[in-house]
């Protein structure tokens, strides 16, 4: 292993977390998340040589964001086949957890589904600084860097995500739990 794949892996592979939650947000589905992520390690790898320092995260996100981007576009346009109920069922079974108050964990996670729909409802734009700034924890210039716009557009677009949010949310009582 050459110091070069050092630096990579001591720099990189501690973000694949993030890396992983970015890319599930911006395609809606845990397995192509992780296939985005597996082609935004082999690009970060193949472009390591040009990574000039600072933000580590904030440089292997701005992959991921695009190679997720590219990736949603490339699903756009493929024509897909549904699999049978049965097929689409197997292995999401919800195990039972044994704590005490079952009716408070059953409507938190209600409230989290929820906030998982409305989440993915938003515009991507959206749906990326909310993801980038509310779960991941970048700062805005962070965030202006993955995403390549001014603080300014980072700034307007997390408060009209959050509008939105929170108007759907308003909207629909029965999911936000305690």
């Amino acid at each position: 292993m050459s110091a070069n794949d050092d630096q990579f892996n001591s720099l990189m592979l501690p973000h694949m977390a993030a890396a992983y939650n970015l890319a599930r947000w911006l395609t809606g589905n845990p397995d192509d998340a992780s296939d985005v992520v597996q082609e935004s390690y082999l690009r970060a790898i193949k472009f390591f040589s040009s990574y000039r320092g600072g933000a580590a995260r904030a440089w292997l996100l701005t992959i991921v964001r695009n190679t997720s981007l590219n990736w949603l576009v490339q699903k756009r346009n493929q024509r897909t086949v549904p699999l049978n109920a049965d097929d689409a069922e197997e292995g999401h079974q919800d195990i039972i957890d044994d704590k005490v108050d079952l009716e408070f964990d059953l409507i938190q996670k209600e409230a989290a589904a929820t906030m998982d729909q409305l989440i993915q409802a938003l515009p991507v734009a959206y749906r990326e600084v909310v993801i980038l700034r509310e779960i991941e924890e970048l700062s805005y210039k962070e965030i202006a860097e993955v995403i390549g716009m001014p603080i300014g557009t980072v700034m307007s677009r997390l408060a009209r995500a959050r509008k939105a949010l929170q108007g759907q949310w308003q909207k629909n009582p029965e999911g936000r739990g305690v």
